[in-house]
């Protein structure tokens, strides 16, 4: 069981030639709601390969909250462990595309309605899980108490520190995998990656895009390519990712081999509009790692 613990969003995407400057209104090509927040996306490219998973978070008293519940229940998420917050409102995401470029504002919600007390709530939820994934669109007193929970119960953890404000160096003790793409890295490390992923080996995975991933592995640094694809909205790339990841631990995989499966799965998800729609089936990742068609 892989439980995640997370933000489940409403994502608002508006498509659009050039992004307005400052002061500036322009026109879009596309208006659409499409279910997202990344507890919710990385739930769901878990479930789509296979995998069971569980959800924690919580939604608004309002009509996106039940079409986000019933999202996660269609892609056979279960959701027990989902409460509504009566009198709020369903977290979203503003979502501006242009071309291969997104830009996000995400405006919480219900989603900090997810507190330590929720996480007593659902204790013996957690404890059946092999691996819990965690992400920061949640309040951070909640990421350090699930992380005292995990590290109590012995469970791993896998944190995608998105948005990495507000993490803290000290969360390294008690995470099996923190999985920054480049800029979070940064942010959270400084500017030197190779001494970061040197000072955390077979536990700090950098995504870098198109490119691929890296880790340290206690001898070398390796470098995991990505694949060969055509992009049409990177929205959901990182969480497709951190899904794939997540499943390809539970699966026994190496961690190499867990990776490369990650980026393949990356690579499928990016092909289609919407940070879930294009989420691949293990088969469909299994047909791009046989092509091998790297970047």
């Amino acid at each position: 069981m892989i439980t995640v613990i997370g933000s489940i969003n409403m994502d608002l995407v508006v498509q659009t030639d050039d992004f307005p400057q400052q002061g500036e209104t322009t026109l879009g090509e596309l208006f659409t709601t499409v279910p997202g927040g990344k507890g919710a996306n990385q739930a769901v490219a878990a479930s789509r390969l296979g995998a069971n998973v569980q959800m924690v978070g919580n939604i608004g008293s309002d009509a996106f909250g039940q079409e986000l519940l019933k999202n996660l229940a269609v892609n056979e998420v279960e959701i027990g462990g989902v409460k509504e917050s009566v009198g709020s409102v369903s977290g979203i995401a503003n979502i501006l595309l242009s071309g291969q470029d997104n830009r996000i504002i995400v405006v919480p919600g219900a989603n900090y309605a997810l507190t330590p007390s929720r996480i007593d709530e659902v204790k013996s939820l957690i404890a059946l899980s092999k691996l819990v994934v965690l992400q920061m669109e949640i309040p951070v007193k909640t990421i350090e108490y699930v992380l005292q929970v995990c590290e109590e119960l012995a469970i791993p953890v896998l944190l995608n520190p998105a948005p990495a404000s507000g993490f803290d160096q000290q969360f390294m003790s008690k995470v099996a995998y923190l999985t920054p793409n480049e800029t979070e890295c940064a942010k959270i490390f400084g500017s030197n990656m190779e001494r970061a992923l040197e000072a955390h080996p077979n536990q700090l995975i950098v995504t870098l895009g198109s490119a691929g991933a890296r880790y340290f592995d206690g001898e070398k640094h390796v470098i995991v390519k990505g694949f060969k694809t055509k992009a049409i909205d990177t929205t959901g790339a990182g969480d497709t990712f951190n899904g794939a990841l997540a499943y390809g631990i539970v699966e026994g995989f190496t961690l190499h081999e867990a990776v490369e499966f990650a980026n393949a799965a990356g690579s499928l998800a990016v092909e289609k509009f919407g940070a879930q729609n294009g989420m691949p089936s293990c088969k469909e990742v299994q047909e791009r790692l046989r092509d091998k068609r790297f970047k």
